[in-house]
């Protein structure tokens, strides 16, 4: 069966799906915290989450909204949204497993058709994108429906129990709609690949674009406010304003390296005013596990490897353009480097003296001492992102910005 793509829907939902043969949504909410900048992100995610249980509610298309969390949320969740503390663990004492949490809730709730959104997946989703979501899963269906058919952030089912179909089961969500299609010949349709479908907040430069657009939830906006408000300016939020100012100049460069997207490449020919070089490598790395593996294969860490972090930093890379917005883990893999979260984090953010590996402390210290402005991230940073910092630059430029 081929991939579709299904545009948004409206008020068909109510012809379409009757109020008990909607989707159970479940909110997957764990396993981030310790350093400050794992803190930060746990803070977020958590707000980040209860603003998308929200409006999920809103839109009508769910039989309910579960919020699984490993402890309860700082805050309290919205009116109709039920909060399932310690419902990512298992009775035995099993570690965290995606797949296997995912068939024990189907099962213990007797779930029919399912829908799920990781924390930071639906920062930026509207009530008619999680209406296009559950549309398909008419009750005669057998479908997943998600926003990327190969490395998914959000997917529904019908029936629930197509979980159980995937052998070993799902360590992760990114892989579920292209396994039940190679596998098993299920049906899969691809939402619209708008900004709303494809952000997925997992670092904190992230949390940096979505304060400078104003893009975000009101408890999300609460949290991350501070990072661009204060008197003492944050040099590495200064580093994404500087490179993000260099989109919008005509008489610029910008480079962009790492897992691009050819709906990234395609939005900035049109919207940035710079010119862009691009860098397109290892896309798909997570859903094929070569990070893990550790045979991803990367440009610019052959660069890093080749010339030394200081003279790719100091000046290669001044030398291809005026600004650099890279996806850093390709690199990494590369170089056989494997930071902890907390050092990826620090490494986004530019704080060196929080990074404990050495060789990744270095190279964040080449990319701050840059004669250019370096931004460092990950996945994210090279799609999402930079359409928000984009028209961010383009909004203050024109004086929009309060």
């Amino acid at each position: 069966m081929p991939f579709q793509s299904r545009p948004s829907a409206g008020p068909e939902i109510e012809r379409t799906l009757p109020r008990d043969t909607r989707p159970t949504l479940a909110i997957l909410l764990g396993g981030m915290d310790g350093a400050p900048s794992e803190a930060l992100m746990r803070r977020a995610l958590e707000a980040a989450a209860l603003d998308a249980s929200e409006v999920a509610l809103a839109s009508g298309a769910f039989h309910a909204v579960l919020l699984l969390a490993d402890r309860a949320p700082g805050v309290a969740a919205p009116a109709g949204v039920e909060v399932i503390v310690d419902g990512m663990g298992d009775p035995e004492g099993e570690a965290f497993h995606f797949g296997h949490t995912l068939r024990r809730l189907v099962r213990s709730r007797g779930i029919e058709a399912l829908a799920y959104l990781g924390a930071g997946s639906g920062g930026l989703l509207g009530e008619e994108d999680y209406q296009a979501l559950v549309l398909p899963l008419i009750p005669e269906a057998r479908r997943c429906v998600t926003n990327n058919r190969f490395s998914a952030d959000l997917f529904a089912l019908r029936p629930a129990s197509l979980l159980s179909l995937l052998d070993p089961a799902p360590e992760k969500d990114n892989a579920v709609p292209r396994r039940l299609r190679e596998e098993h010949g299920i049906e899969v349709i691809e939402l619209p690949r708008t900004l709303a479908t494809q952000f997925n907040m997992d670092t904190p430069n992230d949390l940096v674009a979505l304060a400078l657009s104003g893009r975000a939830g009101p408890r999300l906006r609460a949290v991350i406010a501070p990072l661009t408000g204060g008197d003492a300016p944050d040099p590495g939020v200064e580093r994404v304003r500087a490179a993000a100012r260099h989109l919008i100049d005509r008489t610029s460069e910008v480079l962009v390296a790492g897992r691009v997207s050819s709906r990234t490449w395609q939005y900035l020919e049109t919207e940035a005013a710079s010119r862009i070089r691009l860098l397109a490598e290892e896309r798909g790395m997570q859903a094929a596990g070569t990070d893990v593996a550790g045979t991803a294969r990367s440009m610019l860490g052959a660069l890093i490897a080749e010339a030394g972090a200081p003279r790719a930093f100091g000046s290669l890379l001044p030398e291809l353009a005026r600004a650099a917005f890279l996806d850093i883990r390709p690199a990494l893999v590369h170089l056989g480097i494997q930071p902890s979260r907390a050092d990826r984090f620090a490494a986004d953010l530019g704080r060196v003296e929080e990074i404990e590996d050495a060789r990744l402390r270095e190279i964040v210290a080449a990319a701050n001492t840059s004669p250019i402005p370096v931004v460092l991230g990950g996945h994210s940073l090279v799609g999402g992102c930079l359409e928000l910092l984009n028209q961010w630059a383009w909004d203050e430029h024109d004086g929009l910005l309060g």
